[in-house]
């Protein structure tokens, strides 16, 4: 059975605004229950272990989908997810790909973790998928390929958009904007209608627009490991 690790922030804190965030229950459970219900195994890590933040804005009505809905009476899931493992307890070669749920926490802790940064080149470097939705893609800021160039230079990539990050009113807050980022570090940097799913492969690397291009992201990760 193919085990794919999710990495989750282990940040609540938005900044120095008081506000609370966390990681986005949709682009956690889109995926997981994609991957689950077609008999993948997944390993939930944060890097502080334990219970990772929800972003309180992702468990609301509003932002609630059939995952979502399903997530809320998982129990099973919801202990699991209490008990992540720790990000430094992990190597790569458990695992058959990575797969980083967004929301705006890991903006703040992530984005730096040289444990982070470390088992992504790892993963690469070895041949194993690396997939990456809406804010996730901003981990990739200071990872590097073998060339020591940085990894997505060259290469198809996709996240939050610049609109959609204004769409939030969030543009001031966050340290860097992704869709900035990523066309600053060389890749090849495209997007959908804001809102809508849009994902992009480019060999190993899998990238998502926003929390709807969640479970696309999750399929191209599937056919990849088949």
């Amino acid at each position: 059975m193919k085990n794919i690790l999710f990495v989750l922030t282990s940040n609540d804190k938005m900044g120095d605004t008081g506000k609370k965030t966390g990681f986005w229950v949709e682009e956690f459970a889109a995926p997981y229950y994609k991957l689950i219900d077609a008999g993948y195994e997944v390993t939930l890590a944060s890097p502080e272990g334990g219970q990772p933040p929800i972003d309180p804005m992702s468990d609301s009505e509003d932002a609630a989908t059939e995952a979502t809905k399903r997530f809320d009476k998982d129990e099973k899931t919801k202990e699991k997810l209490a008990h992540t493992l720790k990000l430094n307890t992990i190597d790569q070669k458990g695992f058959d790909a990575v797969f980083y749920p967004g929301g705006h926490g890991l903006m703040w802790d992530l984005v730096e973790d040289p444990t982070s940064i470390g088992l992504i080149e790892s993963f690469y470097k070895h041949e194993k998928p690396i997939a990456f939705v809406c804010h996730a893609p901003a981990v990739l800021k200071h990872v590097k390929n073998v060339m020591g160039e940085p990894l997505v230079k060259g290469r198809k990539v996709a996240g939050f958009t610049n609109e959609e990050e204004e769409g939030v009113e969030l543009t001031d807050v966050v340290p860097f904007l992704v869709e900035e980022m990523l066309k600053e570090n060389g890749g090849k940097y495209s997007k959908g209608s804001d809102w809508e799913p849009y994902a992009v492969e480019d060999g190993l690397l899998i990238t998502g627009q926003n929390p709807a291009s969640s479970e696309k992201v999750a399929e191209i990760l599937m056919k990849k490991l088949q």
